[in-house]
Formats: C-alpha cells, sequence, structure tokens
C-alpha cells in the first residue's frame, strides 16, 4: 500500500486532468466570500472534514441497519441523507483540492473519483430501495460503502502524510526554546512595514503599527508560503498581509484568517519591550 501511494503521488499522467478540474472549480466558484466559506474561514477550521460526518455516518449506519431485519424503512432514510449530504462535503472538497500543491491534487483526484463512485452507487441503492428492491439496495449499498472507504483512506493519505489541509507552520512553534527572545531594538522598528526576523532558526514576521508590533510565523498556515515576501493590505478596515503564493489573508492584529485559501489562523507570538528591546516567546 505505501508503494501504491508512492506511485500516486508521482503519477505526473494525471496532471492533465487534474489541471482542467482545477481551472474549472475556480471558474464554478469564482467569489472570494463563497470560497471562503467553503473554506472554513468564518469557522477558523476547514469546512470539508466537518461536512464529511454526516454521509460517512449515515452510510456506516446504514449498512448496520441492512444486517439487521426489520429496518427497511430506517436504512432507507439514512441511506438518502447520506446522498444528499455527500454533495456540500464534495463541493468543500472541491474548493479546497483546487488550492492544493500538484503532489497532493493527484492523490485529491483519485480521492474525489473513489467518493463519487461511491455516491453513485449509493444513488442507485437509494433508487432500487424506492421502487422495493431492497436486496439490490442493499447490495448497491454495501458496494458504495467499500469505494468510499477506499476514499477515506486516501484522504486520510492526505491529511496525515501530505499534510493537506492542516496549519503548515505550527510545527515550527516546536522549534523555539522556551522563555523571552530578543527580536531587535524597539526605535530601530520602521513604522507599517514588513519586517523578516528569526527566533531560534525559525523565521517570523514582524510589524510596527504605531504603538502595536505583531510577531508572526513567517511560513503560512496553508502551504508554507513566505510572508515576509507579502503585501500588506486593509480589509474592513483591518490591517492584513496577503501570502505571495496563493492569497490567503490574515489580520496583522490577531492572525485571524480572513480571505482563503487557508482555513485557519496564523500563529501570532506575544511580545514585550524590555529595555527598549522587543521581545517574543511561545505562545
Amino acid at each position: 500500500m505505501r508503494n501504491m501511494m508512492t506511485k500516486l503521488e508521482r503519477a505526473a499522467r494525471l496532471d492533465r486532468l487534474g489541471d482542467r478540474l482545477q481551472h474549472g472549480v475556480f471558474s464554478v466558484l469564482p467569489n472570494q466570500r463563497v470560497r471562503d466559506f467553503l473554506h472554513g474561514v468564518n469557522l477558523g477550521h476547514p469546512l470539508h472534514p466537518a461536512l464529511v460526518q454526516l454521509p460517512i455516518g449515515a452510510w456506516v449506519s446504514t449498512a448496520i441497519l441492512d444486517l439487521i431485519p426489520g429496518q427497511r424503512r430506517a436504512a432507507t432514510v439514512l441511506v438518502a441523507v447520506g446522498t444528499a449530504s455527500a454533495l456540500p462535503a464534495a463541493i468543500a472538497g472541491a474548493n479546497d483540492w483546487a488550492s492544493l500543491s500538484r503532489e497532493q491534487r493527484r492523490v485529491g483526484l483519485v480521492h474525489a473519483m473513489a467518493n463519487a463512485i461511491g455516491t453513485t452507487l449509493y444513488a442507485g441503492s437509494v433508487a432500487a430501495r424506492l421502487s422495493g428492491r431492497h436486496g439490490a439496495g442493499r447490495m448497491l449499498g454495501f458496494l458504495g460503502l467499500a469505494a468510499a472507504s477506499g476514499g477515506a483512506y486516501l484522504g486520510g493519505h492526505l491529511a496525515y502524510k501530505q499534510a493537506a489541509g492542516v496549519n503548515q507552520g505550527v510545527q515550527e512553534l516546536h522549534l523555539i526554546e522556551d522563555g523571552w527572545h530578543p527580536i531587535a531594538d524597539i526605535a530601530s522598528l520602521p513604522d507599517a512595514t514588513l519586517l523578516t526576523r528569526e527566533v531560534d532558526d525559525v523565521s517570523v514576521v514582524v510589524y510596527r503599527d504605531g504603538d502595536e508590533v505583531t510577531v508572526m510565523l513567517e511560513r503560512c498556515a496553508h502551504q508554507s508560503g513566505p510572508l515576509g515576501e507579502g503585501r500588506v493590505t486593509r480589509v474592513d478596515g483591518r490591517t492584513c498581509v496577503v501570502c505571495p503564493w496563493h492569497g490567503s489573508t490574515f489580520q496583522l492584529n490577531g492572525g485571524e484568517v480572513v480571505h482563503g485559501p487557508a482555513g485557519t489562523d496564523q500563529q501570532v507570538l506575544p511580545t514585550r519591550v524590555v529595555d527598549g528591546v522587543l521581545q517574543t516567546r511561545l505562545p
């Protein structure tokens, strides 16, 4: 299985289809607010993994009920609920997938195909059950669960092996020693200018806005883009930094994500000034 996953990550022949689908997703979902909602920006947490709980739960419960006599009606209701709820989960997943790296998109493409097959089988299961062919409906349901389980395995590989959808910057916190670390003389920091400094070899962004100073991890939470090379902008009256790679936008005063594709906030470090020296530490 490990070798199979490695070959899938390197399957460049998938890129032609993947690139077309990526452009298609951006064309169908051009509105930034809609894309932010689907990324989970308003939640501060990716939306797709939250949405998949409903179809997975409904389909697994359907399989259990199909093994218990006298549960046809309940099984039919659950398989219908699972199939209907798979659509919004798929839309959110496609939105996230379009902003991933090429290797991640290859695995994500097969993940989506497996889930599409599973959802189609479950739709056939719903139709069969409603027409009274419960035996065929159960068989299609079990086949759908097998396909969806394969898709779930690939989704786990995306998250745990390829780190798709996780906060890419948080692991750098483990490289910073406890205690306060000097950053710079506060008087030397220019106003309204992004600077890059290091804390225990971890790159951070320093931004001064009058008396307020922000120290933020420099690697973007989405795909490790260099925020120190980004641009500062105003969004709804808030001063923000925009990642130069994929456009994720974070509020400088607090690190809250304002625009995706990042679905989580950017980590900000506490600061203090001692004898004119700006210091920072772990949260």
